[in-house]
């Protein structure tokens, strides 16, 4: 079934088709797949914390691997057995390598990543902080699990046994991660307390209970900010339309801008194409307009994702012309003839050139697209939760 989104792409309607996605109710995500990444540093905890979302013991052979040790050395995923296209991806750890696991060092690329559960235990660290500041820039949504909360309870009835109080013990870990997490320009950051042991106590139920509830959100969340990519097809068709549907103004030009015409000619030709192309692509003036309008931008931030063929990329392209015109000027002068030679050396270079430059410009405008609506949507994912 063809979207009616969609549609407005393929008809170089951004606005429209902008307007349709933002009115979708949230029961429309549903099917939409949410992958989430469980991040944070060796041995906080991690795969257990994955292993008790889905309800699974250590020993189940569907378990993620556990230990004293560092176990997950490769992303793993593993698929939620009652929330409906919802995947916990395993990381392996950040920070405080011990000796011999420098490979595990390198960062692991998050982009691919729709939400995140930040795991930390004892206190929180500058691995957290960056993971807090890298998941931010792209745009995406988190929660704050400190685990182990039964150790931490243990360490404090052991070192103040007269004064011990479960409650202000918990109370006081989950207020110091919410200011260390607001240090780092987090709003309104959600922190849960749990141990993974016990799956039944501490924050672990309202944790399950807040995903669920947050799902539908969330779900629309990753969409919207995988709705550039989910238009990539689209725009693939869209600039095989363009390309038919403009054939013999392409014709045209590749006959004017290859022929040995005044230097200046081709530069204003090139410019009326790509008037064509934006005109097609929903690039134009008023389209972006009615786009900024939509998601309560202005048109020149939208412009300034674009990053196409402009003017003087195509001056750049059109130099190697002054070559013939060179040897035209040349064999005229030198033998007071026709010049022949120049003009079919002149053509050789133009025309090809001509070709790969008015393909460029539709590829383009293809790009461009994608791009614009990529900074069209950098608010609306953050709006979704």
């Amino acid at each position: 079934m063809v979207e009616d989104f969609e549609v407005a792409i393929s008809q170089g309607q951004l606005a429209d088709s902008m307007s349709h996605v933002l009115a979708k109710p949230l029961h429309f995500f549903n099917s939409t797949p949410l992958n989430i990444a469980v991040v944070g540093e060796p041995g906080s905890g991690k795969s257990s914390f994955i292993n008790a979302m889905l309800g699974l013991r250590a020993n189940d052979p569907r378990a993620a691997a556990t230990g004293i040790q560092m176990t997950t050395v490769q992303v793993k995923d593993y698929p939620h057995p009652t929330l409906p296209q919802v995947i916990l991806w395993d990381h392996p750890g950040r920070g405080m390598a011990t000796f011999g696991e420098d490979k595990f060092e390198k960062k692991d690329d998050l982009t691919h990543f729709d939400f995140f559960v930040i795991v930390g235990s004892q206190r929180f660290r500058s691995t957290h902080s960056d993971l807090v500041r890298e998941i931010q820039d792209m745009g995406k949504s988190f929660y704050f699990v400190r685990t182990k909360a039964d150790l931490d309870l243990s360490a404090a009835k052991r070192q103040q046994p007269s004064d011990y109080s479960e409650k202000k013990v918990l109370l006081h870990i989950q207020e110091d991660c919410k200011e260390c997490l607001v240090r780092e320009g987090v709003r309104d950051p959600q922190v849960f307390i749990v141990s993974s042991w016990e799956a039944d106590c501490f924050d672990f139920p309202l944790l399950q209970e807040t995903l669920k509830n947050d799902l539908l959100r969330l779900k629309r969340q990753a969409f919207l900010l995988r709705f550039p990519n989910i238009c990539l097809p689209i725009l693939e068709k869209k600039k095989t339309t363009v390309k038919e549907k403009i054939w013999t103004r392409r014709l045209c030009l590749l006959v004017a801008l290859g022929s040995p015409v005044p230097f200046l000619l081709p530069i204003f030709l090139f410019r009326k194409f790509r008037s064509w192309c934006f005109l097609d692509f929903g690039l134009d003036n008023p389209s972006l307009a009615a786009l900024a309008q939509c998601v309560g931008k202005t048109s020149t931030a939208l412009k300034a994702a674009m990053q196409s063929l402009g003017m003087f990329s195509a001056i750049l392209w059109v130099l190697p012309d002054l070559v013939g015109l060179s040897v035209m000027a040349y064999e005229y002068h030198r033998w007071e003839h026709f010049p022949i030679f120049g003009c079919l050396l002149s053509l050789g270079i133009s025309l090809p050139r001509t070709y790969f430059m008015l393909q460029k410009c539709i590829s383009g405008a293809a790009n461009d697209t994608q791009r614009v609506l990529s900074k069209a949507l950098e608010a609306e994912g953050k709006k979704s939760i």
